[in-house]
């Protein structure tokens, strides 16, 4: 029994140890969040990390990118604000959202089991996007949302599977502003990345733009 809680002590202790290391290399946001092809010039990476979840998962890279601009504005280690009393005591925080996606515990804890690697990060980038992809296409398996539809992606996202199922969404004004918020930044990705997406596609050896494939 000692030796079990050890090794769970172990296994938190490097998590939180990954983690640390992931936010202290991570990036710093893009100078310009609002065009994806700048985005992409900036962090070419990047493109690489969402078209991987892409392929993996079913959601087009702009909607994984979309998702993670409006949850984190591509900042790798935000939180939700903590709460004070009497301004020095702390309170516990309003969720355990974190990281690029703003992820919470109890679904990247699924994620992990899902997918397995206990090295994955909130702070990685490529670990986000994945997330995303990865929670999305169990909207998608689950509620029949298309790929493509970010706004109701995002409305499940947020709400959950069985909260998209209750409903209750429909009445949340706030929520359906935000939603269509995302559906606009995606809508305008979409756009910019069909205007230069051929700069990103230069893979092979002897490959350059604007001579790739």
């Amino acid at each position: 029994m000692l030796g079990s809680q050890r090794l769970r002590q172990g296994s938190r202790i490097a998590a939180v140890a990954v983690t640390a290391a992931l936010a202290a290399c991570a990036s710093a946001p893009p100078r310009h969040s609002d065009d994806l092809c700048a985005v992409f010039r900036q962090y070419p990476d990047w493109y690489d990390y969402a078209k991987q979840a892409e392929k993996r998962w079913g959601s087009p890279s702009y909607v994984l990118m979309a998702f993670v601009r409006h949850e984190s504005g591509y900042h790798a280690d935000i939180r939700p604000k903590r709460r004070w009393m009497l301004g020095f005591i702390p309170l516990p925080r309003d969720s355990s959202a974190y990281g690029y996606a703003q992820g919470q515990d109890t679904a990247w804890d699924e994620y992990l089991k899902d997918t397995g690697g206990w090295f994955k990060g909130r702070a990685d980038m490529e670990d986000a996007l994945d997330f995303v992809g990865w929670y999305n296409h169990k909207s998608h398996e689950a509620l029949r949302i298309p790929y493509r539809d970010a706004r109701h992606l995002y409305i499940a996202y947020h709400e959950g599977i069985g909260g998209y199922r209750s409903g209750a969404w429909r009445r949340n004004r706030q929520l359906l502003r935000v939603a269509a918020g995302v559906d606009y930044r995606a809508r305008e990705y979409g756009a910019q990345l069909g205007r230069c997406e051929k700069e990103f596609r230069c893979d092979g050896l002897f490959e350059f733009w604007p001579f790739c494939r």
